[in-house]
C-alpha cells in the first residue's frame, strides 16, 4: 500500500456551456510514499487550459504560473489517464489538504470526461481534518497548511507555496510528523456511492419555516438572566438567512431578540442561535424654541436693485 499526497492548482473561469463559472484545473502535483513513509516517486504536470485561456490575476500572483504554461500543458483527460496509471493500486490511499481539491476534481471529470467520479480514487483521507484532530485544534478554527506546518516546526520557506508539487512535498513532510496508523485508519474513507453523495452535497440554509428539517423545539427562547421560558410576542421573520422574533420574559419583565439559523448538510442539520436584550428604538422629538427678536439672526435676502 502507498500513500499518495496530491495537490491541485486551478483557475476560476467562465464556462459558456454551464453558463457560469467553474474551477478549471491547471496543475497537478503528487508525492507517493511507501508504508515506511519514504518518497518513492513524484508526479507533476501543467494541464492545458481548455476553458480559460488566460489566468486570473490573483492566480498568477499566487502561483507564478504563466499563460504560456497552461497553453502548452497536457489536456485534462490525457493527464488523468497518466495519473491513473502512475497511482495504480486499489489499496492506495489518496490524501489532500482539505477536500476542496477532490470536489474540484469531480467537477472537472464531470465536465471533460462526462463521469461523476474519480477513477483512481478508492480510499481517501482529508488530511486537514485528520491533522486538526491529531493536533487538538477545534473544528471551528480551520487551520491552513502553512500554519499547521509551522506549528510542527517545519520550515515552509524552503517550499514554493501554491505550486502543486511543492505543496504536496510540504504536506508529505507534515504527514510524516503526525502519522499514526490506527488513528489514520479511522479517517480513511472508502470512496463508494455514499462518499460521492456526501462530498458533492452543497450545504444550504433553510429559510422555509414549514420545512420538515426544522426542529421547532429548538425555536424556544430561554431568558439569559433567569433561565425561564419566554413568550414569543412577534411573528418569525427571516433576516440574514436566519429566523428572528422578539420574546418576553414575564419574570424579568424584559424583551429579548432571539435569532436561530438552520443549515442543512448531507447528514445533519446545523443549528446556531443567539439572544440579546431587545432595546426598542425611541423616537427623538426636537422642540424648536421661538427666539426673541434680539436673538434672531436675519436670513440672507436679495440685495435691492
Amino acid at each position: 500500500m502507498n500513500y499518495i499526497i496530491m495537490d491541485l492548482e486551478w483557475n476560476n473561469t467562465y464556462c459558456k456551456k454551464k453558463k457560469g463559472f467553474m474551477n478549471e484545473i491547471i496543475e497537478i502535483g503528487a508525492v507517493m510514499l511507501n508504508e515506511n513513509l519514504e518518497i518513492v516517486d513524484v508526479f507533476s504536470t501543467f494541464i492545458k487550459a481548455q476553458l480559460g485561456k488566460k489566468l486570473h490575476s490573483r492566480v498568477k500572483e499566487l502561483t507564478n504560473i504563466t499563460n504560456d504554461d497552461i497553453s502548452t500543458g497536457v489536456p485534462f483527460s490525457q493527464t488523468m489517464a497518466q495519473f491513473r496509471k502512475w497511482s495504480a493500486g486499489n489499496d492506495n490511499v489518496i490524501l489532500t489538504w482539505g477536500d476542496t481539491d477532490i470536489r474540484v476534481l469531480i467537477e472537472n471529470f464531470k465536465y471533460f470526461n462526462g463521469i461523476s467520479f474519480i477513477p483512481f480514487l478508492n480510499n481517501y483521507v482529508n488530511l486537514q481534518k485528520y491533522a486538526q484532530a491529531f493536533m487538538n485544534i477545534s473544528k471551528a478554527d480551520q487551520i491552513g497548511l502553512s500554519a499547521a506546518a509551522e506549528k510542527l516546526g517545519i520550515d515552509v520557506n524552503s517550499y514554493s507555496l501554491h505550486r502543486a508539487l511543492d505543496d504536496s512535498l510540504l504536506t508529505a513532510d507534515l504527514f510524516k510528523k503526525i502519522y499514526n496508523e490506527h488513528m489514520l485508519a479511522s479517517y480513511t474513507l472508502t470512496c463508494d456511492t455514499s462518499f460521492y453523495s456526501k462530498i458533492t452535497f452543497k450545504p444550504k440554509v433553510i429559510t422555509d419555516i414549514n420545512s420538515p428539517l426544522i426542529d421547532k423545539s429548538k425555536m424556544r427562547c430561554l431568558c439569559d438572566v433567569c433561565g425561564s421560558g419566554c413568550e414569543r410576542i412577534t411573528e418569525w421573520r427571516v433576516i440574514n438567512q436566519a429566523f428572528r422574533a422578539i420574546f418576553y420574559c414575564k419574570k424579568c419583565k424584559r424583551k429579548i431578540r432571539f435569532t436561530i439559523r438552520f443549515k442543512e448538510y448531507y447528514d445533519r442539520v446545523d443549528i446556531k442561535s443567539s439572544s440579546v436584550p431587545f432595546i426598542e428604538k425611541k423616537e427623538i422629538t426636537v422642540v424648536a424654541k421661538e427666539s426673541s427678536p434680539e436673538q434672531h439672526t436675519p436670513t440672507e435676502t436679495k440685495p435691492e436693485e
